[in-house]
């Protein structure tokens, strides 16, 4: 059975991208990036909300992330490798080793995901992971030492959940990775 699993960088004051869109202040060191490549390569498939999706697909599968430093090559690779899965009302057609699922069906079909995956099923997009919210089985922020004073909030507003913090890791940059179980089911 695969595990559900909502991942993003954040800022100490929880949010995923500043006031103005930008996910700039979340750009990894090497030491925190050989974590998320780790990460990426016990993934099953990558599930993005369209906004993730776009900023991700764009970096990542350009000739020169290939190429590029070591560390970014290999996630660039992992990447690539991963399946990945688009969450959109509004696209009419994804790359080979993308699927596209309309929103409609989100829930429907990460039951089934869940249900036929061994492995980690990542969901990234605040969005996306609003609408999944009670099917996360864990929450794993990376939280950055910046306090943002506003922006796209991880948790979407509102949120009653109950956790048990399951691992944890800091890295020599100060950011520090949790990982939350839930315990409310």
């Amino acid at each position: 059975m695969g595990i559900l699993s909502y991942a993003m960088s954040i800022s100490l004051d929880g949010y995923i991208e500043d006031g103005t869109g930008s996910i700039a202040f979340s750009r990894p060191d090497e030491e925190v990036h050989r974590f998320a490549n780790q990460q990426a390569r016990e993934t099953a498939a990558f599930l993005f909300g369209r906004g993730l999706y776009d900023v991700m697909e764009e970096f990542w599968t350009a000739p020169e992330r290939a190429d590029g430093h070591e560390v970014e090559a290999e996630f660039a690779q992992l990447y690539v490798a991963t399946p990945r899965i688009v969450f959109s009302d509004s696209l009419e057609s994804v790359p080979p080793g993308c699927r596209l699922v309309r929103r409609a069906d989100a829930i429907d079909e990460v039951v089934r995901l869940k249900q036929e995956t061994d492995g980690d099923l990542a969901v990234g997009g605040a969005g996306l992971a609003a609408s999944l919210l009670d099917l996360i089985d864990e929450f794993r922020p990376r939280v950055l030492p910046a306090v943002l004073g506003g922006g796209k909030p991880y948790f979407p507003t509102g949120s009653d959940l109950r956790l048990r913090l399951v691992e944890q890791r800091v890295f020599r940059d100060g950011t520090v990775h949790l990982c939350y179980r839930r315990i409310d089911r």
